[in-house]
C-alpha cells in the first residue's frame, strides 16, 4: 500500500490509524477541519510522509476538493477510511431538534459525501472503510441521534458492498464499542447517566488496542471490524439472537432506570 486517505485523522481513532500506517511506510492524507501542533508532531515522527487537507465533511464540494488534492499530491489511494464523526448522548425527550440534525449531518451526510467523493477514484483491489459503531448494531438508551446515524452508516456500507464488491472494490465497516478517545471522555462527563451505565455491557477499549485491531481488520480485508471480545459477543447476540438479546437488554434498561430514579 502506497497511499491512504483518512478523514477525521486530526484526532481520535483516525489519528491512531494514520500514525500506524505512516510507521508502515504508507503516505497518508489527513482530511480534517484542522490538526493541532501536538498531533502533527506525532505524525511527523512516525516515519513516512503525510499532508493535511482542510475538509468539512458536511459540504460535498469541500470533501471533493480535499480528495482531489490528496490524490494530486500522493497519487491514487489504495485505502480510504472515514472516521469523521461526532458523538451525542441524550434521550429523545431531552434532545434538542437541532442536535439531532447536527449529528445526522456530520455522521450520515458526511459519510455519504466521503463515499461520493472517493468512489470514482477507487480501482479494483482498493478498499473503502466507513465507521459505524456498536451503537449501529445494538441501540442504546439515550442514543436517539447517535444510534440512528450509525445504523444509517451500516446500511450505506452494506449497500456499497453489494454494488462495488463485484467490481473488485472492497468495502469495510468499522463498529467499535466505547473507545476512550477525547470525544468519549467528553461524553462521559456530559452524557446521559443511564446510557453510560448500559454501555458497560459491551465494554470500553483503550485507543491503542482499538487502533491495532482496526488496522489488523483493514489489512486483512475484513468486512465488519469489531474490536474487543465483549463487543464481538454483543454484536453476535444482537444479530443472531435478536429476541433473546432484546429481552436481556430491556431487563438491563429497566434495572438501570430504577437505579437512577427514572422508573
Amino acid at each position: 500500500m502506497k497511499h491512504a486517505i483518512i478523514t477525521g485523522a486530526g484526532s481520535g481513532l483516525g489519528h491512531g490509524i494514520a500514525e500506524r500506517l505512516l510507521k508502515r511506510g504508507v503516505k497518508v492524507s489527513v482530511l480534517d477541519l484542522g490538526i493541532s501542533d501536538e498531533r502533527a508532531t506525532v505524525l511527523n515522527a512516525a516515519g513516512s510522509v503525510w499532508q493535511h487537507h482542510a475538509c468539512d465533511v458536511t459540504k460535498l464540494e469541500s470533501v471533493k476538493a480535499a480528495v482531489d488534492a490528496a490524490i494530486a499530491t500522493f497519487g491514487p489511494a489504495e485505502l480510504a477510511v472515514n472516521f469523521a464523526g461526532v458523538g451525542a448522548s441524550a434521550s429523545f425527550a431531552e434532545m434538542a431538534d437541532a442536535e439531532f440534525y447536527r449529528v445526522m449531518e456530520i455522521n450520515v451526510t458526511g459519510t455519504y459525501h466521503f463515499a461520493r467523493a472517493i468512489m470514482p477514484h477507487l480501482r479494483k483491489g482498493d478498499r473503502l472503510a466507513l465507521t459505524a459503531s456498536m451503537a449501529g448494531i445494538a441501540a442504546n438508551y439515550g442514543y436517539t441521534s447517535y444510534s440512528t446515524s450509525k445504523f444509517a452508516v451500516l446500511g450505506l456500507a452494506s449497500t456499497l458492498r453489494m454494488e462495488y464488491e463485484p467490481h473488485g472494490i472492497h468495502i469495510s465497516v468499522i463498529c467499535p464499542p466505547e473507545v476512550m478517545t477525547p470525544m468519549v471522555v467528553e461524553e462521559i462527563a456530559k452524557g446521559n447517566k443511564i446510557s453510560l451505565d448500559i454501555k458497560k455491557v459491551a465494554g470500553s477499549l483503550q485507543p491503542d488496542f482499538a487502533c491495532d485491531k482496526i488496522l489488523d481488520g483493514l489489512l486483512a480485508g475484513t468486512w465488519m471490524i469489531i474490536p474487543g471480545f465483549k463487543a464481538k459477543a454483543t454484536a453476535f447476540a444482537a444479530r443472531r439472537m435478536p429476541g433473546l438479546f432484546n429481552w436481556i437488554t430491556m431487563g438491563i434498561v429497566r434495572k438501570v432506570m430504577r437505579k437512577h430514579g427514572a422508573l
